[in-house]
């Protein structure tokens, strides 16, 4: 082949986040304390491969509470869920494990606690995503959804004397915070989370690309179209005036990508397994890469506890190392 391919360039951090880990583990864990079928509301996380994978060992997606039959046990996604689920899971009798991740919830608790007090919000975020649906349903009036800067100056609010900004978790940094910085104009007096809701890894992730990027000749992405978080990596790539593509599965690679190129950067959405970056490795290889090397990144190290029920001791499971 005449790419030129030579190396590939490993962003750090990249993949699985700890509220992946936690989620997945959370419907093993379920597969094997109850048996299958256990029935998950909407994609556990958004990446096919981890959807067919779980699917095989016995867990049933659904977005409709109506298909889950009574009794059942039910897992809620590491998007989030809106109290009417909540509410629709409990009078239904479902033995419910919640997989939202951690940092989604302290989102919600931070609109109930702030609700209790007066206040209205603005939510930053993408339409129809689960994780925006969620957010949003934690109340039934006063939290306005803006997707850009045109959506802040034509947002109506029934009052903006007391006035919260809240985020989807899996933004672009930088689009947050122009978007925020046009609500601040317009209400100066909004009340902004103590620490951003973007969660820790996909800043990490986009911080990454911020030094991939332009040390490359091509960035390819792993992770699934509906990723939030891995189409903003492609996207900031791209701003950066590198030539970025993003790929659910190995086979998705074009060679026409890699002519006249000598360096391919690769990354990972926070939802995409460390498999799938194996695989794609290979195939580079395959045309034409030959070295294989690490960016120095931030290393992470959170982690989350399992919910009750489902933790090492109530299993009788060694701890996780």
């Amino acid at each position: 082949m005449s790419s030129g391919l030579q190396d590939i360039v490993l962003a750090e951090p990249r993949g699985f986040c700890a509220g992946v880990d936690r989620a997945i583990e959370i419907v093993e864990r379920a597969l094997i304390k109850f048996g299958a079928p256990i029935y998950v509301r909407h994609e556990i996380v958004h990446n096919t491969y981890v959807v067919n994978d779980l699917k095989a060992k016995g867990a049933i997606f659904i977005e409709d509470l109506a298909d889950v039959p009574p009794g059942a046990t039910l897992v809620f996604s590491a998007h989030g869920v809106s109290q009417a689920v909540r509410h629709e899971a409990a009078r239904r009798g479902f033995s419910v494990f919640d997989a939202t991740c951690p940092l989604v919830t302290k989102v919600h608790v931070e609109v109930a606690k702030l609700h209790k007090e007066g206040y209205d919000f603005i939510m930053i975020g993408h339409k129809g995503h689960p994780e925006v649906e969620g957010t949003m349903g934690q109340l039934t009036e006063g939290i306005y959804l803006v997707e850009d800067v045109a959506d802040v100056e034509q947002v109506q609010l029934a009052q903006s004397d007391k006035l919260a900004v809240v985020t989807q978790t899996t933004l672009s940094v930088d689009d947050a915070a122009e978007i925020l910085r046009a609500v601040k104009r317009r209400f100066p007096n909004v009340r902004e989370p103590k620490q951003q809701d973007i969660c820790y890894a996909t800043q990490n992730r986009q911080d990454a690309i911020k030094v991939l990027a332009p040390t490359v000749d091509v960035v390819i992405v792993v992770g699934s179209p509906t990723s939030s978080n891995s189409n903003r990596l492609r996207e900031l790539a791209q701003r950066l005036g590198t030539d970025a593509y993003m790929v659910d599965a190995p086979d998705d690679l074009k060679e026409e990508w890699f002519e006249g190129k000598r360096s391919v950067g690769l990354t990972a959405g926070a939802s995409a397994p460390d498999i799938l970056v194996q695989q794609v490795i290979e195939r580079l290889r395959a045309l034409g890469a030959v070295s294989v090397r690490k960016l120095a990144g931030v290393e992470e190290t959170t982690h989350f506890p399992l919910p009750l029920g489902l933790g090492d001791k109530a299993m009788g499971l060694a701890p996780k190392t």
